[in-house]
Order: C-alpha cells, then sequence, then structure tokens
C-alpha cells in the first residue's frame, strides 16, 4: 500500500506531507532522513487500536509530480487496516467477526486488526475472503 507524499524543502531542511490522509506529516535535517521519517510516519498513523472506528481513505493510484514521492507502509499493517475496512463496511463487531471465522474468542480475530501481528496463513485469507468479501488485497502487495 503505498500512499503519496509531497516535499518541501524549508530553510533548514525538509518537510512532507501525506496527501491522501490529512495530518500525517513529518520533518527532517536531509533528504535521506526525511524518507526514513516519511514511512515511520506513515506507518504510526495507520496503525490505529483495534477498537479504533476510524477509516482512513485507501491511497489514490497514482498522483504525479516532481515533488511527489511514493511511501509504502508496512505489509502487516496495511492488511490490518483493510481487515478493518472490510469488517466495517459489512457492519460486523470484531466479536461477530471472529464467530463468523470460526475463532474461540475476539482476541484470536484482534490480531488480524494490529499491525504488529497481524500475519495470516493463506488458509486464514482464504476464509476472510469468504466472511468479509470486500476485503480488497491488491493494496497490500
Amino acid at each position: 500500500m503505498k500512499y503519496h507524499f509531497k516535499i518541501k524543502k524549508e530553510k533548514s531542511g525538509f518537510s512532507a506531507s501525506c496527501i491522501e490522509l490529512i495530518g500525517c506529516r513529518t520533518e527532517a535535517d536531509t533528504r535521506e532522513e526525511l524518507l526514513k521519517n516519511m514511512q515511520e510516519a506513515l506507518n504510526l498513523y495507520l496503525d490505529e487500536p483495534a477498537t479504533s472506528h476510524e477509516v482512513f481513505p485507501l491511497p489514490k493510484e497514482r498522483i504525479r509530480g516532481r515533488t511527489i514521492i511514493e511511501v509504502e507502509c508496512d505489509v502487516r499493517i496495511a492488511f490490518a487496516l483493510l481487515m478493518r475496512q472490510a469488517r466495517l463496511k459489512e457492519q460486523l463487531t470484531q466479536r461477530k467477526a471472529a464467530e463468523k471465522l470460526g475463532y474461540a474468542n475476539v482476541f484470536a480475530y484482534q490480531k488480524l486488526e494490529n499491525g504488529e501481528t497481524a500475519n495470516p496463513t493463506l488458509t486464514t485469507i482464504k476464509k476472510i475472503k469468504e466472511v468479509l468479501p470486500k476485503l480488497n488485497l491488491k493494496f497490500v502487495f
């Protein structure tokens, strides 16, 4: 999942703001440091707690410009974000989603919506697609 940042040269360094995510921004002394900071800022911004009802906009496919850079977020954070969005679109609670997936408790399901622990097997992904057909995995890879 790649979001787009607009870079600006400042008097003493650089700044960057994510075009799709209002409030996701960072600064750095050098361009190299800025590139690292943009990915960190993006991951922190998107890694919402599992109890959040925030639905972030998905990235636009392509934004062009000399000062625009695509920044890829961590694959686990992308998956967790898409899981949360698909569940909310289906108007399911985490408990109901856990039941539909056959999990013994909601805590097992919550791992799928956590950027640190989301790492499903292919078998789990197949089952998730049956329960959450609106889950769009094209943004993960």
